[in-house]
């Protein structure tokens, strides 16, 4: 609260003790309240706390890890600090400092604030590290990970299906019930609409409320969604790009095709090679770039995620590009499992090779649909030659797990039931 350019009498403040007294408060408040200089409104200073610290797997996740964060003032001299973790307190004195990248973030109110990240390097494999970031005098609380191992070990991660609505007050549940299911999990995995405007600030906080401590803990991957963008029946041209919101909040692998960065990429982790589609745009150059990653993969397991499905239950789901695209490709080179979102069901096809179902062998693709948000659609049935499984209605996560020869899939709802389990071998 401030003063207006008022005089005051000061007979009449005398004559009022207790008028008095609020007017010598008021003078104090005003005395500690900064006052912008441009507008000569107060306004708070905020602390550089760090925010929507959030885990992002790297292309090579047995030895290296990133970290991004916010700030709602600019934080000079923004850091990570990392140790290898121990039972004692006493680990942070072996602490190495990893000075951040920084940007400006202008949201959709105009307000600005401050986005850091690193990249933590050179780290050993298979190791529990606990890190923390900040500034040298504000700092987050420490934080633990493990990297990936650099041999084909046995491990599990969870999947995601679209949040996107209400993602604060009907989402949360799933994401704390998955954790509960599988807190050994490696990484979690989304596959697009973690919220419905994504150039809505207020919605990815709601969706950082929702995840709670998890991403400070948990590595994600994350693909864009069409509501990562903006929409293509208002936008054309070179405007239709990702919302920009989406590259400061996460820090992601950049060795996709040229301008697609950190939304289409791969990575390998301990004997599964994962590739990241974005579903949105540039759909015939990332076929030209899936040849060739597939062409030279080494991994004896392939699993690729795009946020629109290739074989649709939706409601809509008739645009067959994606499906002659990318399905020859994932049969040349036996892509495992596809992971998908978009349609608001669940569904898993048979093993699929050029659209149909093989029987009682040991190849083919498996598509996988799931939502994790509570918006339903009715399951269209035009593919239901090929489904094995088909439901709706219901707020999902899969907790996927590959070992050796055997990769395991299961689909949890947000109470805990099980929904559907398949394997596939090798």
């Amino acid at each position: 609260m401030f003063f207006n350019s008022r005089k005051w009498d000061l007979k009449s403040i005398q004559s009022k003790p207790l008028l008095l007294l609020v007017a010598l408060l008021l003078t104090v408040g005003c005395a500690t309240t900064p006052l912008n200089t441009l507008s000569g409104q107060p306004q708070l200073q905020q602390s550089p706390i760090p925010s929507r610290i959030i885990l992002n797997l790297t292309q090579t996740p047995a030895s290296s890890q990133a970290v991004t964060w916010r700030t709602p003032s600019i934080a000079t001299n923004s850091r990570a600090e990392i140790a290898k973790a121990t039972g004692s307190p006493d680990f942070a004195t072996k602490a190495s400092t990893t000075p951040a990248l920084n940007e400006t973030v202008t949201l959709d109110d105009n307000s600005i604030v401050f986005s850091h990240s690193v990249v933590f390097k050179e780290l050993t494999p298979g190791t529990l590290y606990a890190y923390r970031v900040g500034n040298g005098t504000v700092w987050s609380e420490w934080n633990q990970f493990r990297t990936a191992q650099n041999t084909f070990t046995p491990f599990s991660f969870v999947y995601f299906g679209d949040p996107q609505e209400q993602v604060k007050s009907l989402c949360s549940r799933t994401f704390r019930t998955a954790f509960s299911t599988a807190p050994d999990a490696a990484f979690w995995h989304f596959v697009g609409d973690l919220v419905d405007n994504g150039d809505k600030d207020r919605e990815w906080e709601e969706l950082f409320d929702a995840i709670g401590f998890i991403p400070r803990v948990t590595p994600m991957i994350l693909v864009p969604g069409n509501h990562e963008y903006p929409d293509r029946r208002r936008i054309k041209g070179d405007a239709f790009r990702i919302f920009p919101l989406w590259r400061p909040q996460f820090t992601l692998p950049e060795n996709g095709p040229k301008g697609l960065e950190e939304t289409a990429y791969f990575l390998d982790y301990q004997g599964v090679r994962f590739i990241m589609l974005n579903g949105n745009e540039q759909l015939e150059v990332q076929a030209q770039w899936l040849e060739t990653i597939l062409a030279d993969n080494p991994q004896p397991w392939t699993i690729a995620a795009i946020h629109q499905p290739i074989y649709s239950t939706g409601h809509r789901g008739r645009d067959h590009r994606r499906q002659e695209l990318f399905v020859p490709i994932f049969d040349r080179f036996s892509v495992d499992l596809v992971l998908q979102g978009h349609d608001h069901t669940y569904a898993r096809t048979k093993r699929l090779v050029s659209g149909q179902a093989i029987v009682g062998q040991n190849r083919g693709t498996v598509y996988v649909t799931s939502v994790s948000g509570p918006k339903s659609y009715p399951v269209n049935h035009r593919y239901d030659p090929l489904m094995e499984v088909t439901a709706t209605g219901q707020q999902l996560f899969q907790v996927i797990r590959v070992d050796n020869n055997t990769l395991t899939c299961e689909a949890f709802d947000s109470a805990g039931n099980r929904l559907d389990k398949f394997q596939l071998k090798k």
